[in-house]
């Protein structure tokens, strides 16, 4: 099995909830914009924004403007992508509870076909 960590020991490593999920989110999702993580999460826009700026002057992400949307995805200039990715991934596959996982990081992201039975 892969180096794996809990949604908590991830908390404790980034400083706290909003970080470990907003990290989550976008390895998850591949991208992602404050009000979505926030809307997925339950939590205070302006919480997931400060995070998201803490994470881009860092350089783990970067951000573009799409619309009058801030998207952020990952920074592919930065060193240790590979193993913090390797780590979250682990960790969405093995250190989650189905029922969390299930909520959180399985929504439908594409609309339906027309006409499609649910």
């Amino acid at each position: 099995m892969p180096a794996m960590a809990t949604q908590t020991t991830l908390e404790t490593l980034f400083g706290g909830q909003a970080a470990a999920k907003v990290l989550l989110f976008i390895e998850n999702y591949g991208e992602g914009y404050a009000s979505a993580i926030a809307r997925t999460f339950e939590m205070p826009v302006s919480e997931v924004q400060k995070q998201l700026k803490k994470f881009e002057e860092s350089g783990i992400l970067v951000g573009r403007t799409v619309g009058t949307s801030r998207m952020f995805t990952w920074n592919p200039r930065d060193l240790a992508l590979d193993g913090l990715r390797q780590l979250l991934k682990s960790t969405l596959d093995y250190g989650i509870p189905a029922d969390r996982l299930e909520k959180y990081f399985r929504q439908r992201r594409r609309p339906r076909r027309k006409g499609k039975p649910l």
